[in-house]
């Protein structure tokens, strides 16, 4: 089964200067948990849920806010990205998505094409999706 087949499309992109308002108001309305950073219709690097967890204070949204907390809505995506992430093309296999999420340790994998422009995205989620139908049959 070709990796295409499973991939997550369309995908939801910020730019490399999106601050982290833009990002968290994204993921706050969403049930995913990757942002793809693009400019030019090129990937660039890959957001998580958890690195935007890190940049933000944890006194955002509480009694304690400070101006300084709110400050960290301010830092933009590129400064809190994982750049250069591994990708694969649409027609890799799904072994090989399975064989870079357990060896490297990553949680998606952005699928784009020969220009590195985002076509998908696929994470441990999918992979066990496609398990639980085969097992199914």
């Amino acid at each position: 089964m070709r990796i295409d087949e499973i991939m997550t499309a369309p995908i939801v992109t910020v730019g490399l200067g999106a601050r982290l308002e833009k990002v968290k108001e994204i993921f706050d309305r969403s049930k995913f948990h990757h942002l793809l950073v693009v400019e030019e219709n090129k990937l660039f690097g890959v957001i998580s849920d958890r690195d935007l967890l890190k940049a933000l204070s944890p006194n955002l949204g509480t009694i304690s806010e400070t101006p300084k907390d709110r400050a960290s809505l301010n830092k933009q995506a590129h400064q809190i990205m994982s750049p250069k992430p591994v990708t694969l093309p649409p027609d890799a296999s799904i072994e090989d998505a399975v064989d870079i999420l357990l060896t490297r340790k990553f949680s998606c994998i952005p699928i784009v094409d020969p220009a590195q422009k985002p076509l998908g995205i696929v994470t441990w989620r999918d992979m066990l999706r496609v398990l639980a139908a085969r097992e199914a049959r």
